[in-house]
């Protein structure tokens, strides 16, 4: 992994409500992610990992602790500069594309959103970049498939030469087949451009795949935080981590 400054959390809480009506999202969350590395966030659905990335993105309304992207610490507001730093790659490829715009139109509205020029060139070298390709280029979503609507979202983030890629379960909507399609092409354009990745799965065996560092959490709390090599040994201390690796080795027998 490369050294530098890429991404640190230092007893970061979340919450949403106040007084009797409160619940604490995300609890005490530290970890720190060098420049380049790739680190996952993994539980089940409810565990605080997505509300984590929304953290970083100034996406939630009370939170306390530290935060630093990139050497900057976080405040109640972001510079525009975080966002043509640090772009994010959703879940869902039917929801993130506008159903009435073309590919081009998608990421031509990135690039003058941040000011770039030499769009034609960029949108040629950036559908190269994720294995598309200038056919696809006056496309409208529904020609398209799940695979290749997310390739369209990684397209619309890396356009603006982002450092950091935050991944919110960017596989899950997808096929299996593809699903590793997809994996594949994020570790390649990491290698490639240098990226930063924070990665939020509930899939054990994704993280995995993806990442060097892996941290469990459980109701709101990081309850572990391992690196791929014990992942793959099955080396893991805490009981829900346990639970969560034998439920994803059982997982892929069946599959």
């Amino acid at each position: 992994m490369s050294g530098g400054e890429g991404i640190e959390l230092k007893d970061v809480n979340v919450w949403f409500g106040e007084h009797e009506d409160r619940v604490d999202a995300v609890i005490n969350a530290s970890f720190n992610i060098p420049l380049g590395g790739s680190f996952g966030l993994v539980g089940e659905s409810g565990s605080g990992k997505s509300t984590i990335l929304r953290a970083i993105t100034n996406l939630v309304p009370t939170w306390s602790g530290s935060i630093s992207v990139l050497g900057k610490v976080s405040g109640n507001a972001h510079e525009k500069s975080f966002y043509s730093a640090v772009q994010m790659v959703f879940q869902d490829p039917y929801a993130s594309l506008h159903p009435r715009q073309t590919v081009d139109h998608v990421l031509s509205e990135a690039l003058y959103l941040h000011k770039f020029r030499d769009a034609d060139k960029r949108i040629v070298s950036v559908l190269d970049d994720v294995g598309l390709g200038q056919t696809f280029r006056f496309r409208y979503p529904h020609q398209l498939s799940g695979g290749q609507r997310q390739r369209v979202a990684i397209a619309r983030a890396l356009i603006i030469e982002p450092s950091v890629l935050l991944l919110d379960e960017p596989t899950s909507a997808l096929d299996v087949s593809v699903q590793a399609e997809i994996l594949n092409l994020l570790t390649d354009l990491r290698a490639e451009h240098g990226l930063t990745y924070l990665m939020v799965s509930h899939d054990l065996a994704v993280v995995g795949h993806m990442c060097s560092d892996i941290a469990v959490m459980n109701l709101g709390r990081i309850v572990e935080l391992l690196n791929v090599e014990d992942l793959r040994a099955l080396r893991a201390k805490h009981p829900y981590t346990k639970q969560l690796l034998e439920a994803s080795v059982q997982r892929r027998r069946e599959v």
